[in-house]
């Protein structure tokens, strides 16, 4: 391990100044996902600085039936609390789906959200890898392909964006407060992360010195439902290989596979939790059979490009999509 300056913020503006005022400074949160790349090699900060101890750590209602979860709130916190399994389910059952129990202890949301990828190549510095080294190449290219993305990839980068959470927070239209030198901002969740283009080593919008403070969560839509469906090699401990968080409001109709609202966000298929604009639009106001599903899906991957290796999750998608919006409409759990 390179060996670096440890410095305890006691407040967030201060947290700010030392990191921003010093180029190869991070933060350091519940360490989960930074400690093992100091261990690695893959990241050689000269300063460390702490966050732990600054009060973000609350979960509070807000004025428009919404949440705050503060940045420092340990994954397993909004797992039980009871606003969020009530109104949230998506974000409840996302966050459960992610690591395993000691780990949620430990990891922050922020932490969660800001993780860098779990690409094999990129954790090996012994192989080319853009993300960690740009220009050097990416050897997930015609390699081991498994967990690589089908959508939003580019020539210089194929990993996938790791958190179950930010999924579930990219399907609620959630915000994110941040501060840095010049002040607090908040940006639309859907803007936080980046697609890889041909500069994948920034996985964020945030500049340097910015700190993620909370993110909000609006109230839901009346009568929505929502869920998370995540498919992985074993039944814990594992990142997904497809995902997908899902909110439905039923219309009025009569028959429960009537979708007045249908939104949907996928995980394990692109650089940054994505978004379905394209099958929403599709499955919006229309039944919910499966071969609606289907099709909108299908024109949801028609940008997808995939090889050898990634070729099984097309059809995967399409069999989670369906699961979690039968479980939605008509209350089957089933995934097939």
């Amino acid at each position: 391990m390179t060996p670096f300056t440890y410095t305890r913020a006691h407040d967030p503006a201060s947290a700010v100044a030392a990191v921003a005022g010093r180029p190869d400074a991070v933060f350091l949160a519940g360490g989960s996902n930074l400690v093992d790349h100091l261990k690695l090699g893959v990241a050689t900060p000269g300063e460390v600085v702490d966050v732990t101890g600054l009060a973000l750590t609350g979960i509070e209602d807000g004025s428009d039936g919404g949440l705050r979860i503060g940045a420092g709130v340990r994954n397993s916190d909004p797992a039980a609390d009871a606003r969020v399994r009530e109104r949230y389910p998506v974000l409840a059952r996302a966050l459960l789906a992610g690591a395993s129990p000691q780990i949620r202890h430990q990891a922050s949301t922020a932490g969660n959200l800001l993780q860098r990828t779990r690409c094999v190549y990129f954790q090996d510095t012994t192989t080319p890898c853009n993300k960690r080294e740009p220009g050097s190449g990416c050897s997930a290219i015609g390699g081991y392909e498994r967990y690589a993305a089908i959508l939003g990839a580019s020539p210089a980068c194929v990993a996938t964006h790791p958190s179950d959470l930010a999924v579930a927070l990219r399907v609620l239209d959630a915000s994110v407060v941040v501060l840095g030198p010049d002040g607090e901002r908040r940006l639309p969740f859907g803007e936080l992360h980046r697609l890889p283009g041909d500069d994948p080593s920034r996985d964020t919008t945030l500049a340097h010195g910015e700190l993620v403070t909370a993110v909000e969560l609006p109230a839901p839509p009346p009568g929505a439902r929502s869920t998370y469906v995540k498919v992985r090699d074993r039944a814990s401990y594992a990142f997904a290989l497809v995902s997908v968080a899902a909110l439905l409001v039923p219309s009025d109709a009569g028959d429960p596979r009537d979708a007045a609202q249908v939104r949907l966000a996928f995980g394990g298929v692109a650089h940054v939790p994505w978004r379905a604009t394209r099958a929403e639009e599709a499955l919006t106001g229309v039944r919910l059979t499966d071969e609606a599903i289907d099709a909108a899906v299908e024109l949801e991957l028609e940008a997808a490009t995939t090889s050898e290796g990634t070729a099984y999750k097309r059809a995967m998608l399409r069999g989670t999509v369906r699961a979690a919006l039968r479980e939605l409409s008509t209350g089957e759990r089933t995934l097939r």
